[in-house]
């Protein structure tokens, strides 16, 4: 055999498809629904940071999965990360996904995975604030002007829509302005603004997600509204005690997050957090768990992001690609000398 490995570039899958994130909402919450059908496998991810975990400067991360639908494929994404890339001309995480036949194994695609996390994970954040923003919500804080900065924008944009007002927060002011000048200072009919002030601008939401790369947490408990709902969509940002103080705690997994954060690994140990304290994506995706059921809960939401979606939004962009002819093939041997 001489099967053929397509290799698609990041400009390829943007031809295919990857910035429509409509299409990218359905598919993520798709597979958070077949994960909670069972139709999915998925072991935690496997991270390896230089030089140690707490004081890293780049790390690497391995994350398989398997989706057994009616185009079961599996998949692995090398998502890697460094502090020393902003500034060189390099995105600050740069992944690669790898998709093959699960039947024989054999590679059948290998792509950009820069832009499709981007897409995901603002897109599991989507889904968060579609099951528990409130109905009634008019103002969301994002905070972070990144890669990540730019397609929350869009996926909040298209969840919560009865929003009238979206702030951008960022250190750097200037570069949450251009990303707000990007999309002419409104994301369908919401307003984008920049907050110049993350204390009156949190004060004032209903919706906070973070997307930033801190290290230790900068959202004080006392800027929070009781009813609102909080994203995080990394380790650190709001105070740990938001673990145990709310109304609905959701993750995308329990298993992982207890795995690779310190905070959620200690209650755990302490029996004081267990599966049965946790909302889980996969949960709302099937209807197994409500989302909010009161305009008075008071909301925390936190992810570490699925492989799972990662491949199954690949293998979308791969049939797309594949169909419009898009890519370059190569072959890992012209004929294997022992099989």
């Amino acid at each position: 055999m001489k099967p053929e490995i397509l290799m698609l570039q990041q400009e390829d899958l943007i031809k295919a498809g990857l910035l429509d994130m409509k299409k990218i909402l359905e598919v993520t919450e798709h597979t958070f629904k077949m994960l909670g059908e069972g139709k999915v496998k998925q072991p935690s991810k496997i991270q390896l940071c230089i030089p140690d975990k707490e004081n890293w400067e780049s790390y690497g991360m391995s994350m398989p999965a398997y989706i057994g639908d009616d185009d079961p494929v599996i998949g692995f994404k090398w998502a890697a990360e460094s502090v020393h890339n902003p500034g060189n001309g390099l995105p600050y995480g740069i992944d690669v996904v790898l998709l093959s036949n699960p039947y024989n194994m054999f590679p059948k695609a290998v792509l950009d995975g820069t832009i499709t996390t981007a897409m995901r994970t603002s897109a599991a954040a989507g889904i968060c604030a579609k099951y528990t923003a409130k109905k009634g919500s008019e103002v969301a804080t994002l905070v972070g002007a990144g890669v990540i900065g730019r397609t929350m924008i869009m996926s909040i944009g298209e969840t919560v829509p009865q929003l009238k007002k979206m702030y951008l927060y960022d250190l750097d002011a200037k570069k949450a302005a251009d990303l707000i000048q990007e999309f002419d200072c409104k994301y369908n009919d919401i307003e984008l603004a920049v907050a110049e002030d993350l204390e009156a601008a949190v004060k004032e939401s209903d919706l906070v997600v973070t997307e930033t790369t801190a290290r230790k947490p900068f959202i004080k408990n006392e800027w929070l509204k009781k009813n609102m709902t909080c994203i995080q969509m990394e380790a650190c940002s709001f105070e740990e005690n938001l673990l145990q103080d709310n109304d609905l705690l959701v993750m995308d997994s329990y298993d992982q997050i207890s795995m690779h954060r310190k905070s959620v690994a200690e209650l755990k140990a302490a029996g004081k957090l267990t599966l049965d304290d946790v909302t889980q994506i996969q949960d709302l995706a099937t209807g197994a768990k409500p989302g909010r059921t009161s305009e008075e809960q008071f909301i925390y939401c936190t992810t570490m992001g699925m492989g799972c979606v990662d491949i199954a939004i690949a293998n979308m962009l791969y049939k797309s690609a594949k169909a419009m002819g898009l890519g370059k093939t190569f072959n890992l041997w012209d004929e294997p000398i022992w099989y």
